[in-house]
């Protein structure tokens, strides 16, 4: 059974891997065996991920990306599937929230959170897709949210982009599934990373969300790393078009919370 989450002789692309849950998945795959090629608009946190991985004995690269720009992910994923004779794994984990009454959008605000959330994981699902359909294998990975299902004020355009996320992993997964490729999300509760930072600073929301899983307290990014080697490995060889929810329990007991000013 162990076998089965090997990533032994497996090349992953991980966007995202300059910090957060990025980095603890990009690092989680160097551990069991995968080859791991750290992407980010952050191209220092990338090297430094990388970096980190080679130390601990793993083998891994760096480069920069705007996943905004789709010929660059193209050329970025070509690029590797060269080097490496394969691309077995995508992992697409950036995301942006402006968090705001609806009313209070700008047109700049939604390009911004429609552009990444949706057209940057478009394009990765694309340059991914067309290099693993010819090799007929490949697990794609995009990150959705508990605000795919469950929202709170202030949450309008991030919760629409992870509902579509979640819809666009379904369409993908039934049209590159009978060429072998796998495609799900994962979607996480609160978890502490840079995107949740600023929750931080007013501790009367940090002490709500963590009182709204069942398990009282924020999730940490290493514990979305489990969750995603297994979708990436062969232990989740049948499964496909499906969100794993990392949550706390979350969605399970509908926690729910006002924040401040909304």
């Amino acid at each position: 059974m162990v076998s089965m989450f090997s990533l032994e002789g497996k090349n992953a692309a991980v966007v995202g891997g300059a910090s957060g849950i990025g980095e603890a998945v990009a690092t989680a795959f160097a551990e069991h065996g995968a080859s791991v090629l750290c992407l980010d608009v952050d191209i220092a946190g990338a090297l430094d991920t990388a970096e980190t991985i080679t130390k601990m004995g793993g083998e891994a690269d760096a480069g920069q990306l705007n996943i905004l720009d789709g010929e660059a992910v193209t050329a970025a994923f070509e690029s590797f599937n060269v080097k490496k004779g394969s691309l077995d794994i995508v992992v697409c984990t950036p995301g942006v929230n402006v968090r705001k009454p609806i009313l209070e959008y700008t047109d700049e605000d939604i390009d911004r959170v429609l552009g990444v959330n949706l057209k940057g994981n478009a394009h990765v699902i694309q340059a991914a897709g067309r290099i693993m359909t010819p090799q007929e294998s490949g697990s794609i990975i995009l990150f959705s949210s508990i605000r795919s299902v469950v929202v709170e004020p202030g949450q309008s355009l991030y919760a629409a982009t992870k509902a579509g996320i979640v819809q666009m992993v379904r369409t993908a997964a039934a049209e590159l599934g009978p060429s072998g490729v796998r495609v799900n999300a994962i979607a996480p509760g609160v978890i502490d990373t840079p995107l949740t930072a600023p929750i931080k600073d007013n501790p009367a929301w940090y002490s709500a969300y963590a009182e709204r899983n069942i398990f009282k307290r924020w999730g940490g990014a290493r514990e979305m790393a489990g969750p995603t080697v297994f979708l990436a490995s062969e232990a989740a060889s049948y499964v496909t078009g499906t969100v794993l929810f990392a949550d706390g329990g979350w969605t399970a007991i509908d926690g729910r919370f006002t924040p401040p000013g909304m």
